[in-house]
């Protein structure tokens, strides 16, 4: 299907207004209803989805340490670095929800959004102020940073649905039936707007950096992971569910932000690009030998 968005996209069909509206709606609408509609009715265990989460965001802190502590300052620029940085730990929703959902079901669909509740706060915590410094744009203040997160729409959905599951009011079966249809949309519209973001002519970049943020997040993410799941005691589908959103290739989203805040926008659009295809390779083997 990612192949057929990029395909769709060199085409020029539908048009190429329709991949930003198609994108938008599958963030803002179809993702939201997929997650709320599972979370809603998904029988949910603290005691194995949190150290779940715990695993990801340990191994979240320890590689953006590393990250920073062994910076080849000569070798990158400062927006070249700050590129690395949201390549090696930013993780590409739309694969990673389509991926569960097909290997696990619903109640891996119920882990990945205790998974994305505990990343997407932490991650962006980090990778905001780290562009907004070394990039060449202007600084993001505190205040800007905590706004997107609690405005992402993902992470609504997550908390309304597990507000509506923990709750145990009534659910209207018509509107929920709507719901449904909604998020039936997201995996496929999602994953053709991936295959239409992927840009092969960008492909002249700094190899070293491209060469890291693929070794950083498509091997040592998920082999770091797995290693924080024994600490954890993080065992069966929970720990692949761990391993899978570690193993993802990076986010459009970084693009985004680099673009708004002085990133190496060139080098972001390569590593976009190269994750996506090489993660086609490393995620099933990823958890092929780390689970």
């Amino acid at each position: 299907i990612i192949f057929m968005g990029y395909a769709c996209r060199q085409l020029g069909f539908p048009g190429d207004g329709f991949w930003g509206a198609a994108e938008r709606m599958t963030y803002f609408v179809f993702f939201p209803a997929l997650l709320v509609d599972k979370l809603a009715f998904a029988s949910f265990a603290a005691s194995t989805a949190l150290p779940m989460a715990a695993s990801i965001m340990a191994t979240i802190l320890v590689l953006s340490a590393c990250l920073f502590l062994f910076r080849p300052r000569r070798l990158w620029s400062g927006p070249t670095f700050s590129s690395v940085f949201q390549g090696s730990i930013r993780f590409n929703t739309f694969v990673g929800l389509a991926a569960v959902s097909a290997l696990t079901g619903q109640s891996g669909v119920t882990l990945a959004a205790v998974a994305i509740i505990a990343m997407i706060p932490l991650i962006n915590l980090f990778c905001v102020p780290t562009v907004a410094y070394f990039g060449q744009g202007r600084g993001a203040g505190l205040l800007p940073m905590v706004i997107e997160i609690v405005r992402n729409p993902l992470i609504l959905a997550c908390l309304a649905g597990f507000t509506l599951n923990l709750a145990g009011i009534p659910k209207p079966s018509g509107l929920f039936q709507v719901v449904d249809l909604l998020g039936r949309a997201a995996l496929p519209v999602g994953l053709l707007a991936v295959g239409a973001s992927l840009r092969i002519a960008s492909l002249q970049t700094n190899i070293s950096a491209l060469i890291v943020s693929c070794v950083v997040k498509l091997i040592v993410f998920p082999a770091l992971t797995a290693l924080f799941c024994l600490v954890f005691q993080v065992t069966g589908e929970p720990k692949t569910v761990a391993v899978l959103f570690a193993a993802l290739p990076t986010s459009v989203s970084s693009f985004i932000l680099a673009r708004q805040l002085g990133g190496d926008t060139t080098i972001m659009a390569s590593m976009v690009t190269v994750h996506t295809a090489l993660a086609a390779v490393t995620m099933p083997l990823m958890i092929a030998l780390l689970v």
